[in-house]
């Protein structure tokens, strides 16, 4: 396919709306990486997404100038936080509860998340075990 890798740069850009910033510059420019034809193929994979939905995505650039990249799901934090419907998470978990969600909201955040690459052969309940422990991290308390 391509030649050797170069490097491979960690990313968290907004779903549909990546633009030449100098925050992706920064990444990708010394990977030689055009930082146009990444912003135009990013947002037509994620147009899906609701827009500005926060996405980590792992690009891998290869000697010859070319890339390929994976986005994955919003991070669980990041949709734990949207069905509790708060800006942020508590400032001492364990002592402080900032707000409640149901049981069915931490299944569809473990279904969400099981979509992601190296995900999809773990067992859902391991997921939901998993969001269960970030929400009480988090000060969100289950019901």
């Amino acid at each position: 396919m391509s030649t050797a890798v170069k490097g491979i740069v960690r990313l968290i850009v907004p779903a549909g709306a990546a633009k030449p910033s100098p925050a992706i510059g920064q990444a990708l420019g010394p990977l030689g990486v055009n930082m146009m034809e990444f912003c135009k193929s990013f947002n037509a994979r994620t147009d899906e997404f609701k827009p500005e939905i926060p996405l980590p995505v792992v690009l891998t650039a290869f000697a010859d100038r070319s890339f390929e990249f994976v986005a994955k799901t919003p991070s669980t934090s990041y949709l734990l936080k949207k069905a509790a419907g708060i800006e942020k998470g508590a400032a001492e978990p364990g002592t402080q509860v900032v707000a409640t969600i149901s049981v069915k909201a931490v299944y569809e955040v473990a279904k969400i998340k099981q979509t992601d690459p190296g995900l999809q052969d773990i067992p859902l309940q391991s997921i939901c075990k998993s969001v269960l422990a970030s929400a009480g991290s988090m000060g969100i308390k289950v019901v």
